[in-house]
């Protein structure tokens, strides 16, 4: 019987397992589906019978329905046994509770990176550098973030004993807390700059999304904002429902938002916006990179197709797949496939090639935005106003900022590579530290020289081998991840946000765009004159090496 159970699935493994070998046989034409099956049901009983080493049969049907979805080249197409399909509905439907804590592993150990105000956590009296060193009678001891999560996480009202380890405290403190529903916000960073210019932050798609953002805008807008920056940067999605509502705040109504595109015409579906743009006269500025993905890529085509938003910075992810749930009838199995694709107004398909988005993660294209493909024979769209846009999957923003790389800190974290996680943990456990011994600190203060030594000192105290002259070199953005991470430690995200911000060039050249933007219109003008300068720029430099090449030859 359990043969049987699995046919339906199984019948095209048989092709893509076996590749041409019916052809070397003769046969191919010749087989039914029947006779497939029954060869199938041959090869698994020999291998279960005769292989070498000993398989069950139902561990052999099992690799074979996995090899099938490999085979699709979709990583998002599983097949979910009753436990995997419960830790989805958890992750989706939200019907679990959690204690507030933002954690990481540092030194080996879970720890807490900074309890949420106004959670469980906080009002446990759990503090930053806090080291869960037992859950519930176990041992945390090598953990990794998702185990920890698992357990921490539980139904909501019931309780969870923890253990932390506390610098200055002589034993592990115990700590019995009650799981409650925790909100985290989408928004952690919205703030007017001085020039007039909002920042609103949006980090993931939940529930109230868009009604923080939403909101966020309409007070900025009281403050006096007249340009928009909206960050979409590092953003993996979430609820797609979302990424409508989002995009519809900023759209007219009854133009197109995405739409689905599949094989049967249940999956073939179009999202309008329903309401009248909220902000008509607001420029928007929308930075994305390389890890902007799903209901992020979503917003982003939709402003950009539309010509309500100039994108600025790195191509996004290429995540654009809907994947459906099937309860199958055979045992308690829930098979994840991929159904339809989505599509920006335009026509662009988000999803970019399996195989080349695998290829830009590898060479770091992601990270460092040197996108080579952008150029390369890529599909050309063009939005309402008939700009060009490109299409092969992800979305391509308007106008890029070059990413200048600085030797010091390649060299530096070349060295530091060799170390695991020694540098992140030291700067950590400074930044927790300082933050406690100095509650005069103010928000503008300045990481002096002497904390840089004090952090190398410890690196060193660490077993790191690190030469003066390479810590030296990478001072000024040692200095900036320093002054982050106390920052975020003493005032939450929001202060640590506008910090980096100050020096980060994405947010530089988007204010620099909406400062002479007086209109959404406007946007697209200066980002060109933008561009225009930047490659006048770059002629005018190669030529000055050219010559000064040029001069130094005998």
């Amino acid at each position: 019987m359990r043969k049987t159970v699995y046919m339906p699935l199984l019948v095209g493994a048989i092709a893509l397992t076996t590749g041409g070998w019916f052809l070397q046989k003769g046969a191919a034409d010749e087989l039914n589906l029947y006779s497939q099956v029954r060869l199938f049901e041959e090869v698994v009983d020999m291998v279960s019978d005769r292989f070498v080493d000993e398989n069950g049969q139902d561990d052999l049907y099992q690799m074979a329905i996995e090899g099938l979805l490999n085979e699709l080249g979709d990583p998002y197409s599983v097949l979910m046994d009753r436990d995997q399909y419960a830790d989805l509905r958890l992750d989706t439907t939200g019907e679990y509770g959690g204690l507030g804590i933002q954690i990481a592993v540092r030194n080996g150990w879970i720890t807490i990176v900074a309890p949420m105000p106004g959670t469980p956590a906080e009002r446990a009296g759990l503090r930053a550098g806090d080291r869960i060193v037992e859950v519930e009678g176990e041992s945390t001891a090598g953990w990794t973030e998702d185990e920890a999560v698992k357990v921490l996480r539980g139904p909501k009202g019931k309780t969870v004993d923890i253990k932390v380890a506390r610098p200055g405290a002589d034993e592990p403190i115990p700590f019995t807390i009650k799981r409650e529903d925790i909100e985290v916000p989408a928004v952690p960073s919205a703030y007017l700059m001085g020039d007039g210019v909002g920042y609103v932050e949006v980090v993931r798609f939940s529930e109230s999304s868009a009604d923080e953002v939403r909101d966020a805008v309409e007070e900025l807008r009281k403050q006096g904002m007249r340009g928009l920056i909206l960050d979409l940067r590092d953003n993996p999605g979430g609820l797609l429902d979302q990424s409508f509502e989002m995009a519809d705040i900023f759209l007219p109504k009854g133009v197109a938002i995405t739409e689905t595109r599949g094989r049967v015409d249940d999956d073939n579906h179009r999202y309008d916006a329903s309401d009248p743009d909220r902000f008509p006269q607001l420029p928007v500025v929308v930075l994305i990179n390389g890890a902007s993905a799903s209901a992020s890529e979503i917003v982003a085509g939709a402003l950009q197709d539309h010509d309500r938003a100039l994108l600025l910075g790195e191509r996004t992810f290429g995540k654009g797949s809907v994947q459906t749930l099937f309860q199958l009838r055979a045992g308690e199995y829930v098979l994840k496939l991929t159904t339809a694709r989505w599509f920006t107004p335009s026509g662009r398909s988000i999803q970019a090639p399996h195989e080349e988005r695998t290829a830009r993660l590898a060479d770091g294209d992601v990270v460092d935005g040197t996108d080579p493909d952008d150029d390369g024979g890529r599909e050309i769209f063009h939005t309402d106003a008939g700009r060009e846009v490109l299409g092969g999957g992800g979305i391509s923003p308007d106008l890029r900022v070059p990413r200048e790389v600085d030797p010091g800190v390649e060299t530096f974290f070349k060295a530091m590579n060799r170390y695991g996680a020694a540098y992140n943990d030291a700067v950590f456990d400074y930044a927790t530290e300082y933050a406690a011994e100095h509650p005069e600190l103010r928000s503008d203060f300045e990481v002096a020289p002497e904390m840089l030594d004090e952090l190398y000192d410890r690196l060193r105290a660490g077993e790191v081998e690190l030469d003066p002259e390479t810590y030296d070199g990478a001072g000024q953005w040692l200095a900036r991840q320093l002054g982050y991470r106390i920052a975020y430690t003493k005032w939450g995200q929001e202060a640590a946000r506008q910090r980096w911000n100050e020096e980060d060039p994405d947010v530089r050249v988007a204010r620099e765009v909406l400062r002479e933007a007086t209109s959404p219109a406007a946007l697209f003008d200066v980002a060109r004159a933008h561009r225009l300068a930047r490659e006048q720029s770059d002629v005018e430099a190669a030529a000055a090496e050219t010559a000064a090449a040029g001069a130094g030859r005998p």
